[in-house]
């Protein structure tokens, strides 16, 4: 069984949509990250980075202490997860390798810019240009890197959704507060589209959904933005 530490966020969301995709069972516990839960020791102990999502697999390898399984970092879990099931990660070399590296550009570029994006769009407590014309033009370069390659392919790696897709998803959802039209990329807009049509897809987003606020208060932006954002050991 897995149990998957999570909240409803793009990283989040990367996991839940796997665990469904896949059909693996899988217990799903909130870790509001709102509220602080990602600084409980307990959390720490699994995902020593404070940040979600983290997994325990029962019917994984044992850690050295006889432990359950655990493991923390999204594109980790992803494929860990793919490997654990032989679905969206080839085995032949070449096709494998190709969707790494699409897995990795989300990984060190599509979700850290568009993190920051939002941060200084909508989360910073006053408006600074630089910053918000730096990350927006970055968002709308890396939405071009994707657009020019899905005019070649269906998807991300190649003509199968894999999870270099499941990963990047995610992330376009929420594409009007980056600053984009996705019109104006249409070959992302036909993949964005059709991801989001996949059964599996609309059941992994609603995970924990229901339990975020719709507005983060301020108590909120001081736990992920302030200083109390630093784990306390």
């Amino acid at each position: 069984m897995i149990d998957v530490y999570s909240w409803a966020t793009p990283n989040g969301h990367k996991v839940h949509i796997m665990l469904e995709e896949t059909g693996l069972e899988y217990n799903v516990h909130a870790i509001n990250i709102g509220a602080g839960d990602q600084f409980s020791a307990e959390f720490l102990d699994i995902s020593p980075n404070n940040k979600i999502p983290a997994i325990t697999d029962s019917e994984g390898p044992r850690s050295a202490d006889g432990k359950p399984f655990a493991l923390f970092e999204s594109g980790a879990i992803l494929i860990y997860l793919a490997e654990k099931t032989g679905r969206f990660l080839p085995t032949d070399p070449a096709a494998r390798y190709s969707v790494l590296q699409w897995l990795m550009f989300q990984m060190g570029g599509l979700g850290p810019m568009l993190g920051q994006t939002h941060h200084f769009r909508i989360y910073a407590p006053e408006p600074i240009e630089y910053a918000v014309n730096r990350y927006t033009n970055e968002t709308r370069r890396l939405y071009g890197v994707m657009d020019k390659q899905l005019g070649k392919t269906q998807y991300l790696a190649g003509n199968d959704y894999t999870i270099a897709d499941i990963a990047s998803f995610p992330w376009t959802r929420s594409w009007q507060n980056q600053g984009v039209e996705l019109d104006a990329f249409p070959n992302v807009k036909r993949w964005h589209e059709e991801i989001a049509a996949r059964p599996a897809v609309m059941r992994g987003v609603e995970v924990l959904a229901s339990a975020r606020k719709p507005l983060m208060d301020d108590k909120a932006k001081e736990v992920l933005f302030g200083a109390t954002q630093y784990a306390k050991h």
